[in-house]
């Protein structure tokens, strides 16, 4: 059974950063795309950034130069370093795995970011 477990969230001030990792657990990271994604209370989940298989990596306009996505296939892990946070960046972070059949979800993690 798969499994995406996020880690490093947490509470920081403003201009702060944090660095969020996702796990995979029950499978081998190299076959699958890797998203992140947000939710922000009362709004829609949004595609933060993404990391194909091939290490392209694409962003929303809102974290361009500030967010960066990484993974690492030996430990099977992915990363979203977060630099210059902002209270807008205030959300639940979920980890999403996508390959050419399925797709899989963690269970997401809090961010937030005070002023």
């Amino acid at each position: 059974q798969v499994q995406l477990v996020e880690s490093g969230g947490g509470l920081v001030q403003a201009g702060g950063s944090l660095r969020l990792s996702c796990a995979v657990s029950g499978s081998i990271l190299r076959i699958y795309d890797m998203g992140w994604y947000r939710q922000a209370p009362g709004k829609q989940r949004e595609l933060v950034a993404t990391i194909t298989r091939a290490e392209r990596t694409t962003y929303t306009d809102s974290v361009k130069g500030r967010f960066t996505i990484s993974r690492d296939n030996a430990k099977n892990t992915v990363y979203l370093q977060m630099n210059s946070l902002k209270p807008e960046d205030t959300a639940v972070y979920y980890c999403n795995a996508q390959s050419y059949v399925t797709g899989y979800w963690g269970q997401g993690i809090q961010v937030t970011v005070s002023s």
